[in-house]
C-alpha cells in the first residue's frame, strides 16, 4: 500500500515538473519570437550560428548585426537594405579565439508597388537653402542610425504605434510630381491629428527634432542595432535620454514635414538598414 502511494506521488510529481518545463519552454520561445523572415531587399534574414557559451560577433558589410540566443543556439538577425542587389551575400562571424568565418546566404528579388503623389513644388525641387538643410539632416540621421548599444531588445515583436489602417506600405516606389524618388522606407498609418503615438517596444530616446522631410521626429533605441523612428508628429512628448516602456506615449499624430495629410510614418532600422516594420509586428497584427 505504501509503495503504491509513493508511486502515485512520484507520477504526480513527474507530471507537475513536466508541466512546469513545458511552460518555461513556451515562455522562452515566446520571448525569443523572431521577426517574419524575408531574404530580400528591405527584409530580414535569420542565420543560425550554433551553440556556444559566449555570443559570437557578427557583421554584414562591416556593420554589427543583432545576435540573440534561444534555448538551443545563437541566431544572427540581418536587416537587408532596400538598395541591396539580389544575389549572393555573406555574414561575417567571429567566435572567441576563432578566425573570421563567412556564412553565405542569398538575397532574393522582391517586387514592391508604385505610388504617384502631388506635393508642393518646393518639396521636390529644393531651393539651395533647403537642399543644404537636407544634407545636414541626412548626415545627422546617418549618425543616429549607426547607434549600436550593448543591450538586447526586450522583445523582437513590436506593437503598431498608432491606431489606424495602413495607408501606405513599406518599399512603395514613390513618384512625386512625376519625379521618381527613393522607395518608401517605412509604414504609413492613417490617423487623426493629435491621436497618441506609442513606443513600439521598450527603449531609449536617442534623438528628437524637426526635419525638412520627416517633420517632428522621435528615434528609439531598442538595443543592439534595432531602432524605430516616428515621423510627422504634431507634438513630441519625450526628450533625448528618456527611457520608455512599450506602449507609452511619445508623441501625437500630425502632418509636419513633407506630408499630404495627418498620419504617422513609422520606420524600423536593423543594422542601419530600413526594413519592413510589418515583419516585426506582433502575431495577428501582421
Amino acid at each position: 500500500m505504501t509503495s503504491a502511494v509513493s508511486l502515485l506521488r512520484n507520477i504526480q510529481l513527474f507530471k507537475t515538473l513536466s508541466a512546469l518545463m513545458a511552460c518555461a519552454m513556451a515562455w522562452s520561445a515566446g520571448a525569443m519570437s523572431l521577426p517574419t523572415q524575408r531574404a530580400a531587399p528591405g527584409g530580414v534574414v535569420s542565420i543560425a550560428l550554433g551553440s556556444a557559451g559566449q555570443a559570437p560577433q557578427a557583421s554584414f558589410n562591416g556593420v554589427p548585426v543583432l545576435v540573440v540566443k534561444d534555448a538551443a543556439q545563437w541566431t544572427a538577425l540581418v536587416g537587408i537594405p532596400l538598395a541591396a542587389a539580389p544575389g549572393s551575400a555573406s555574414l561575417s562571424v567571429k567566435r572567441a579565439a576563432d578566425t573570421e568565418l563567412l556564412m553565405p546566404f542569398e538575397i532574393r528579388p522582391f517586387r514592391y508597388a508604385q505610388q504617384r503623389l502631388k506635393v508642393a513644388p518646393g518639396q521636390v525641387d529644393l531651393s539651395a537653402e533647403d537642399a543644404a538643410r537636407y544634407e545636414r539632416e541626412r548626415a545627422h540621421t546617418a549618425q543616429v542610425m549607426a547607434t549600436f548599444s550593448d543591450a538586447q531588445p526586450a522583445s523582437l515583436q513590436l506593437r503598431q504605434p498608432a491606431a489606424g489602417r495602413r495607408s501606405s506600405s513599406f518599399g512603395l516606389r514613390r513618384v512625386f510630381n512625376g519625379q521618381s524618388r527613393n522607395p518608401h522606407s517605412g509604414m504609413d498609418i492613417a490617423a487623426a491629428q493629435g491621436e497618441p503615438v506609442a513606443a513600439a517596444a521598450a527603449g531609449v530616446v536617442i534623438d528628437t527634432g524637426n526635419y525638412f522631410f520627416n517633420g517632428n521626429t522621435v528615434w528609439l533605441d531598442h538595443g543592439s542595432g534595432l531602432l524605430t523612428m516616428y515621423c510627422h508628429l504634431s507634438a513630441i512628448e519625450v526628450r533625448t535620454g528618456d527611457r520608455v516602456s512599450a506602449g507609452s506615449v511619445i508623441g501625437k499624430v500630425g502632418a509636419t514635414g513633407r506630408a499630404t495629410g495627418a498620419h504617422l510614418h513609422w520606420s524600423v532600422s536593423l543594422n542601419r538598414a530600413m526594413v519592413d516594420p510589418a515583419l516585426f509586428l506582433e502575431t495577428g497584427a501582421r
